[in-house]
């Protein structure tokens, strides 16, 4: 479908990069199902985990399985033949967005788990301050979250082709056609215009979140590695 409506002038070699690339993409992921399952049933069957880490361990496990699941349903979405459509054949931006959460979801409980065991926990006194400040963090978190699948929803309705001038879109600051579709909801999901205006927006908000949050902890006496964590947060939003 996508050839005959799309890719027509497509050499084999180009086709094959793409083949290819998908391909690699599969292969990898089932190497890295493999490195979670593997060492997980070894070190399970050596009696070295503890009944708190098997739980960690199987629910790990089980988010690498539903991710591979996932992609095998986003891909599904793209070969399914839309007769009555006159888009040109891609994902769906919502199984799309699903499996980009999923994937996150899975890295960052993986790399809390690592550090949990890696790293000895600071016995800090609770104070309202260092409340605030974590309080200020998971807000942070949840809102970077929302960022990066929001930009799952600009790849899968191509809405990055449709302005690219910043900081205004086009010759405004607020498009026309922000709100075109009806109920007014499916704008926020379905529209490229307001997709993109979206992602713009809560990628500055993130941005401005995480430098607010850097300079909150300067006023609060913590741990040379907090120190660092949230200096290093600051350098990569800003270079995101």
């Amino acid at each position: 479908t996508v050839f005959n409506s799309l890719n027509r002038d497509m050499t084999l070699t180009e086709f094959k990069f793409i083949w290819y690339m998908e391909y690699s993409h599969r292969m990898w992921g089932r190497v890295v199902g493999l490195a979670y399952i593997l060492p997980a049933a070894y070190f399970w069957r050596k009696g070295w985990l503890s009944r708190p880490m098997k739980g960690c361990v199987l629910a790990l496990c089980g988010l690498v399985c539903f991710q591979g699941l996932l992609g095998w349903y986003m891909v599904k979405s793209g070969l399914e033949e839309k007769p009555d459509s006159y888009d040109i054949p891609r994902v769906s931006q919502y199984r799309l967005a699903a499996h980009l959460g999923s994937a996150l979801v899975l890295y960052s409980a993986s790399l809390w788990t690592g550090l949990s065991l890696l790293l000895p926990r600071h016995k800090l006194p609770e104070t309202h301050q260092l409340l605030r400040l974590r309080q200020f963090a998971h807000g942070t978190t949840a809102l970077i979250f929302i960022t990066a699948l929001s930009g799952a929803f600009v790849a899968g309705l191509d809405a990055g082709l449709v302005y690219n001038s910043f900081p205004k879109m086009g010759e405004r600051w607020i498009p026309d056609d922000l709100l075109a579709f009806s109920p007014v909801l499916r704008n926020i999901f379905e529209n490229p215009t307001t997709v993109q205006f979206d992602h713009r927006i809560l990628g500055i908000a993130s941005v401005t979140a995480v430098t607010a949050l850097y300079l909150f902890s300067r006023t609060i006496p913590l741990p040379r590695r907090t120190r660092m964590a949230v200096t290093s947060l600051l350098a990569v939003a800003c270079m995101q």
